[in-house]
């Protein structure tokens, strides 16, 4: 697997567009999460459709057409520096196949945040891109204007990457040391991506970041055998697991990880504290890194942004 072209990184005053490709957007937590980014000197600009509501579909944030039409002009806008996912939910697969890749490619990189149901467009843009993205919080996430750590490593992330290109965190499941180019997100999503246009065909040479919420146990079980089945964790160099809200009580997902996990023999980190947690770490997607799961690090070879 190889290195993905980093994106540059931003600097005071930079316009960021704000999108919804998932489930509808409270407008209270929008104006909030626009409160924070303006707070570090950014220029947000929330796109058309973010406070839509699906006619039928109550929890897609407006029509498709319309979610797909709002990321491909924030995107394609030169004056756009970043764009940054509002919300999660549900959604992505329905639009992602809407997107025109040729222009989205000619529009050049640029940084794009996002998790849980963006991860389908972590691994498009890793596809059809060849770019770096950034897993962690949303504009508009509880989780979000709230918590001044995700805040924080956030706002490194996207100001001053060198300053975060060592992150520790979590305890060790299965002990080793790996590098490869990370890559990952919501587990169910890497699930239900396998065969699709946009998705890789595996994770072969990566260290891959895995989360999940809401989710029962036997999900989680299934989701992971069918990445083992499928041979798509074949080849994976280290694992990193976030948070696991809502699935269960954790002895039980624990056990269940390493179950399904602990024979690769790759190291293995639990509790790296990305995903839907409290505190949310900030990963970047598409860099070569090392992960040291005994004192549980994962160091990037270079900055996530240029």
């Amino acid at each position: 697997m190889k290195e993905l072209v980093r994106p540059s990184r931003l600097a005071p005053g930079a316009r960021v567009a704000v999108v919804a490709p998932s489930g509808p957007v409270p407008e209270e937590r929008l104006q909030a999460g626009l409160d924070v980014l303006r707070g570090w000197d950014l220029d947000p600009v929330v796109a058309p459709h973010v406070l839509d509501r699906h006619g039928e579909f109550d929890y897609l944030a407006g029509t498709d057409a319309h979610r797909a039409a709002d990321l491909q002009a924030a995107w394609c806008d030169p004056s756009v520096d970043a764009v940054l996912c509002a919300r999660g939910g549900y959604g992505v697969q329905r639009m992602v196949d809407l997107l025109d890749w040729d222009a989205l490619r000619a529009a050049g990189p640029k940084v794009f945040v996002g998790f849980s149901d963006i991860t389908a467009l972590h691994e498009a843009f890793a596809n059809r891109l060849g770019l770096v993205t950034l897993h962690g919080p949303m504009a508009a996430g509880i989780d979000f204007i709230k918590d001044a750590r995700a805040q924080d490593h956030l706002r490194a992330t996207l100001f001053a990457p060198e300053t975060v290109r060592t992150i520790a965190s979590g305890t060790t499941l299965v002990p080793g040391r790996a590098r490869g180019v990370t890559l990952g997100g919501c587990l169910c999503l890497l699930a239900a991506d396998l065969g699709t246009p946009h998705a890789r065909r595996s994770a072969r040479g990566g260290l891959l970041c895995l989360e999940d919420v809401g989710e029962e146990t036997y999900r989680l079980d299934r989701y992971l055998t069918q990445l083992l089945r499928s041979g798509w964790l074949d080849g994976v160099r280290g694992v990193l697991l976030g948070s696991w809200e809502q699935c269960g009580p954790y002895e039980k997902v624990r056990a269940l990880l390493l179950d399904r996990l602990g024979g690769l023999g790759v190291p293995v980190v639990e509790g790296f504290g990305f995903g839907h947690c409290d505190g949310a770490l900030t990963i970047p997607f598409g860099v070569a890194a090392e992960l040291d799961a005994g004192p549980c690090t994962l160091t990037l070879v270079e900055p996530a942004l240029r």
